[in-house]
């Protein structure tokens, strides 16, 4: 019995030392058994693909296409209408029925009013468009902005005037940017107008890449067009001389 537990041992370690030198061999980079060439390279396969380069034709025929940044979409007019002047509270005496009524007078003058009833017109862009040509080393092009006008509850028939910017950029550089006191006639309050503003002054030097960035929109920040005046000019009168 004693052999036989002793042999037992004998086997399940010489067993063991094999696994190991097994495990060994596995893990050796190039003479392992089971080494399927996953480290070295195929003569035979194909290299990898490089990053596509922007062909010559494909950069004379690039038309930077047009965004519409968010916000710049929509423009509406409203009326002006002359503010209340706040009521002035009568005091009542009681101090907590007093401050509950300046309370309510606070919140009522924070609501925000319904401008709905104040709007002149809705105006927003629908569809914008370019063409692109080239010469003597610039990019012309031609930006078209189409979109609709609506007529509000304050609106009366005449010519209205929409502030609408076209700007080209390269990452964070400017390179056109002008805005446009776009006029239209409305003649029917009861439809909507169709219109189409176009700019075909936008110069640009040609671009190397196809990197360009155009954008079309409603510009509220733009000062509104003003007719100066000639200021009049007054005359010294000549002193009287004896």
């Amino acid at each position: 019995m004693a052999f036989g537990t002793s042999s037992g041992r004998f086997l399940t370690g010489l067993a063991l030392t094999g696994f190991m030198l097994a495990a060994a061999g596995c893990q050796s980079g190039d003479n392992g058994i089971l080494n399927l060439g996953l480290g070295k390279k195929d003569p035979t396969a194909p290299p990898p693909p490089q990053d596509p380069k922007v062909l010559a034709s494909q950069l004379t025929a690039y038309c930077p296409r047009v965004t519409v940044r968010d916000g710049t979409a929509f423009f509406n007019t409203y009326a002006n209408e002359v503010k209340k002047a706040k009521p002035k509270l009568k005091k009542t005496g009681d101090a907590a029925a007093d401050a509950a009524a300046q309370a309510a007078a606070d919140a009522a003058a924070a609501t925000p009013p319904d401008d709905s009833a104040r709007i002149i017109y809705q105006a927003s862009i629908s569809d914008v468009t370019r063409d692109c040509s080239r010469a003597d080393g610039q990019l012309t092009m031609k930006i078209a902005v189409a979109g609709k006008i609506v007529p509000g509850a304050k609106f009366t028939p005449g010519t209205i005037t929409m502030p609408i910017r076209t700007a080209v950029m390269h990452g964070t550089e400017v390179l056109y940017s002008q805005i446009h006191q776009y006029q239209v006639q409305v003649t029917d309050p009861s439809v909507a107008t169709q219109f189409v503003f176009t700019d075909s002054n936008v110069v640009v030097p040609a671009p190397t890449a196809q990197d360009y960035q155009v954008y079309a929109g409603y510009d509220e920040t733009a000062p509104k067009a003003t007719t100066d005046k000639p200021r009049k000019t007054r005359r010294k009168k000549a002193t009287a001389t004896n």
